[in-house]
């Protein structure tokens, strides 16, 4: 992990095209201007992680389904 020191209006740029600037700090809060293009998604850790356990379990509920028609199809005439 590369960590950088940046105040106030300052930036750092990832690659040619994604530049984080530093907008403001209060109360030992940083906040991040981030300039990126259209096709590049920006997501907060937190909501990344949330997507990620809810695929974890969407995917196992269709586990669950699965096993629930397998045992509804021996109810099938």
């Amino acid at each position: 992990m590369l960590v950088l020191s940046r105040k106030l209006d300052e930036a750092i740029w990832l690659g040619d095209n994604i530049k984080i600037k530093i907008m403001g700090i209060e109360k030992g809060v940083v906040k991040l201007g981030i300039e990126a293009p259209n096709n590049i998604t920006i997501l907060r850790e937190e909501l990344k992680e949330e997507v990620a356990n809810i695929n974890i379990q969407a995917s196992s509920s269709s586990n669950q389904l699965s096993e629930l028609q397998d045992f509804m199809s021996g109810f099938k005439k």
